[in-house]
């Protein structure tokens, strides 16, 4: 695989898995609106891992937390607040696989790759995040996310499995729905990443195991490591930025862009 495909997909993954663009969406139309092909199983899981490790190193606190209250949480004990966080992250990817595996073993998913699909996402799923994030309060922060809160923010991620619809900017939406600030929804929202990319990327490395070599693991270990990078730089700059910006900006790209995909979908 050519270096400047792999750097494409890297950045692009990288730079919009945290942004409420969507990640999926922007990699399915480098290869439907380019001359470049797909680039395979392989290279998807290791952008996906690369994320993953930006997300855990700028949320390093909260991450060793949970991660530290795993085997509490294992025994029935939720009663330190790393044995909370790592319960609440677990119900709230739980929506996530079932729809995530639902979509593979019925093979629905392919379906769902179209332009079309991508635009029409694109618009209504931004129009909903502009109306959540405008219209709802800000009275709630990380401290107050409960059980209830997290299985509602749970099933609005599940519903990032349609291209085009962002699973951290559906994510945000919920939160947002659910009157969170919008620091604290989207501090949810990406430390409800951690275990849902975990869970989607062992699914998919299911599939590259079968095909797995020197020169694909080479491939993929620069994809993760410029899709950190990338990642890391977003994460950055989206969380410092929502201290004085809302998230309207990004709302008038994913509009712009689905009016774009649809015209060049229905032309």
């Amino acid at each position: 695989m050519a270096l400047f495909h792999i750097f494409l997909v890297a950045i692009i993954q990288g730079l919009t898995e945290f942004l409420p663009v969507s990640s999926s969406g922007h990699l399915i139309l480098l290869s439907q609106v380019t001359p470049l092909p797909d680039q395979g199983l392989a290279i998807d899981v290791a952008a996906h891992v690369g994320t993953l490790g930006a997300v855990i190193l700028f949320f390093w606190r909260d991450a060793k937390t949970a991660l530290y209250g795993v085997p509490r949480m294992l025994t029935g004990r939720i009663d330190t607040p790393g044995a909370r966080l790592a319960f609440l992250l677990s119900i709230s990817t739980i929506p996530v696989a079932i729809a995530g595996l639902t979509l593979k073993i019925t093979g629905l998913s392919d379906a769902l790759r179209s332009i079309a699909v991508i635009g029409w996402a694109m618009i209504l799923f931004g129009i909903v995040l502009w109306w959540s994030d405008q219209k709802r309060p800000q009275t709630k922060t990380e401290a107050d996310w409960t059980l209830k809160d997290a299985i509602k923010m749970g099933l609005w991620q599940a519903l990032a499995l349609i291209p085009g619809t962002s699973r951290s900017g559906i994510t945000i939406t919920g939160a947002r729905q659910l009157g969170y600030a919008r620091s604290d929804a989207a501090k949810l929202a990406m430390l409800m990443s951690i275990p849902t990319i975990i869970a989607s990327g062992a699914l998919l490395s299911l599939d590259v195991v079968k095909e797995a070599n020197l020169a694909l693991a080479k491939d993929a270990t620069i994809a993760a490591v410029f899709s950190f990078v990338a990642a890391l730089l977003a994460l950055t700059l989206m969380m410092r930025l929502l201290r004085s910006v809302s998230f309207t900006p990004y709302v008038i790209y994913r509009i712009l862009l689905g009016v774009a995909l649809l015209f060049i979908a229905y032309s």
